[in-house]
């Protein structure tokens, strides 16, 4: 069984730690957890690694954020695998920092990357696992919270939010949907 994982994000430095690119900080967890290096590949960095007989392929578009179907699509394709074996993880301001919720199907709730996905794959179907980063804006800085760095108090908690992010990807592949939601969704 091989499944999919999208981690979104923007590619380059200045993009790196920002609240946006939460979805690449996870695949990055997973990658250096299962000691695997990343090809650069056709729209992507893309790798993989076997676990409990699962053949898991971790992808990060470099077609930037809101763009991320077209490599979704062409990965989807090309591997050969359905989109319930693909999980898609991202940034969500409306909820808290930190809380994460599976999903499996919805709208894309205004965030470009899953609206560019949901346009090029012609369905709302496919899971996805939306990673709280908060709302601490004022009226019409919403892209520079979201490209802006987290905080110092945010920080010192990432390493515990990824680590239960990486534990909702590998029961999603290992578990399925229903029994990963019913256990992680908060």
């Amino acid at each position: 069984m091989k499944y999919l994982i999208v981690g979104l994000g923007n590619i380059g430095p200045e993009y790196l730690f920002t609240r946006h690119n939460i979805g690449f900080m996870v695949i990055d967890k997973l990658a250096n957890t299962h000691e695997v290096k990343y090809d650069m590949s056709r729209l992507a960095y893309h790798t993989e690694f076997r676990h409990k007989g699962k053949q898991i392929h971790l992808l990060k578009p470099t077609t930037f954020m809101n763009l991320s179907g077209k490599a979704v699509n062409y990965w989807l394709k090309d591997l050969k695998i359905e989109p319930e074996n693909l999980l898609v993880i991202t940034d969500d301001i409306a909820l808290p920092y930190g809380k994460m919720r599976l999903k499996t199907k919805g709208s894309h709730g205004g965030h470009n990357g899953l609206r560019n996905i949901e346009e090029l794959l012609g369905t709302q179907q496919y899971s996805r696992l939306r990673i709280g980063v908060g709302s601490d804006f004022s009226k019409g800085r919403q892209a520079d919270y979201v490209l802006g760095n987290f905080t110092e108090s945010e920080t010192a908690f990432l390493p515990e939010h990824l680590d239960r992010a990486s534990e909702i990807v590998l029961s999603f592949c290992t578990q399925g949907v229903n029994q990963t939601m019913n256990k992680y969704n908060q």
